[in-house]
């Protein structure tokens, strides 16, 4: 209808299409878009001067279009590194971070759900009610010294919102103490049809909602756990791009919300796979990690590192020794993890207080024997083997919890798990090591 010469057409779909496309305009504007048709060459006797003024709107529009995109284009180059954020944002993180990634402390893993941590007092004795799970996290809090050994403390949703004996919420009394408040904002675990077995974690579609109300509420971190399994088959190429892909959403979200990611990609013990087989599969799942972090455009120095440590299997037959496996661990992060991520922190799953702490304790004496084996800060984020000996107390106890007695223990623990992130803890023998199992033929 704005009958158009064949040139000018062009015209409008360079300038759509191609922005800097109009001659002697490195971006096109309205004003040359809509001065470009009065030119000799594109007036016809045939165009009214309201035809004029369509077709230069409709050339301005064409320009704005083109500006916009070309903008988008830029804002939304992967790997741009968190070009998003503020400096302010990005100074807020890097703080953090250093506070968690202080040397010689480590992380608490308090963040199990009612209804896990029902299940261990359960076990001992004790009445799964929320009361109970209160004082049990104010003993975790709140024993004397704790501070000295302890950076962070992962809490669960019902935890932040509680309060110690003096009407203080939790995440104030550990900000008080230099203990930095986070939460664990994943929901149930889904699995993955066709899969074998194979899952993901939910949570991701309210989590920037969410987000939101925990940094609220006092939380300076997030924690988001995607387990696997080494199987005769698995994990799947399938599972891992969707678990992965999913941290680096979830840390971009956390990012944005001001709250730094802890992704965790966490590869359970059980399996009869070599120490061998860990590396190689830890080494593809954390390089799936990092690149699809990079490719979110997450920014890296804004980020802590929780994994498994890489073990053999539970039921793996061959024997290593703890130095054998602090150098496995060692070994895959120099092959993947960015230098820029300022810390790792392991978790226990399921290992023992003194099978953890001499990994640990031998990774951080070869770090301290070769700095640059490890260039970052090696440490602790612990639930089971700080907490399972604690739960023993309380058996026989008609359902009453030994405070005090679980406290004085708990700190002990910590002092051992705080001389293993410096390498100074002295384990006993063979404390750390993993004695292959024969596995019986019929």
């Amino acid at each position: 209808w704005l009958n158009l010469d064949r040139e000018l057409f062009d015209k409008l779909v360079m300038a759509l299409f191609v922005p800097g496309a109009i001659p002697g305009s490195h971006v096109p504007t309205s004003t040359t878009l809509a001065s470009s048709i009065a030119r000799p060459q594109y007036a016809s006797a045939t165009k009214t001067a309201p035809e004029q003024r369509r077709i230069a709107t409709l050339l301005a529009t064409a320009s704005a279009v083109a500006l916009r995109r070309r903008v988008t284009r830029a804002s939304s180059r992967s790997c741009h590194g968190g070009a998003h954020l503020s400096a302010e944002r990005k100074a807020e993180l890097e703080a953090i971070c250093k506070a968690i990634a202080t040397p010689g402390k480590g992380i608490t893993a308090t963040d199990e759900g009612p209804g896990t941590i029902g299940i261990r007092f359960e076990n001992v004795g004790v009445e799964n009610t929320e009361e109970n799970r209160r004082i049990y996290r104010q003993m975790l809090y709140e024993t004397p010294g704790v501070n000295q050994y302890l950076s962070a403390a992962i809490l669960d949703p019902e935890t932040i919102y509680q309060k110690n004996e003096k009407g203080v919420l939790f995440p104030e009394v550990l900000t008080s103490l230099g203990i930095v408040p986070g939460i664990k904002p994943h929901l149930k675990v889904y699995e993955l049809p066709g899969t074998n077995g194979d899952t993901v974690m939910q949570g991701l579609d309210s989590l920037a909602a969410r987000c939101k109300e925990y940094k609220a509420a006092g939380c300076k971190f997030a924690k988001w756990r995607s387990p696997l399994a080494i199987t005769a088959s698995g994990p799947s190429d399938v599972a891992i791009e969707a678990n992965m892909n999913d941290l680096a959403r979830y840390a971009l979200i956390c990012q944005d919300e001001g709250l730094v990611p802890i992704v965790e990609p966490d590869i359970v013990m059980k399996g009869d796979h070599t120490l061998e087989t860990a590396i190689a599969v830890n080494v593809k799942v954390q390089s799936t990690l990092y690149k699809a972090m990079l490719e979110h455009g997450v920014y890296m120095e804004g980020t802590i590192l929780k994994t498994n440590l890489v073990n053999p299997g539970l039921s793996c037959p061959t024997s290593y020794s703890v130095e054998d496996i602090a150098e496995a661990n060692l070994v895959t992060l120099r092959r993947v993890m960015p230098v820029s991520i300022p810390g790792v922190n392991f978790l226990s799953g399921g290992q023992s207080l003194e099978d953890a702490a001499a990994r640990l304790n031998a990774m951080n004496k070869l770090k301290k024997e070769n700095p640059l084996a490890a260039p970052w800060n090696v440490s602790f984020s612990w639930s089971w083997a700080l907490q399972v000996a604690l739960f023993e107390l309380c058996k026989g106890k008609a359902g009453v919890m030994p405070i005090e007695e679980m406290g004085a223990l708990y700190a002990k623990e910590l002092a051992i798990a705080s001389a293993a992130a410096l390498g100074e803890h002295v384990p006993k023998d063979g404390e750390g090591s993993h004695s292959g199992k024969v596995l019986e033929t019929a």
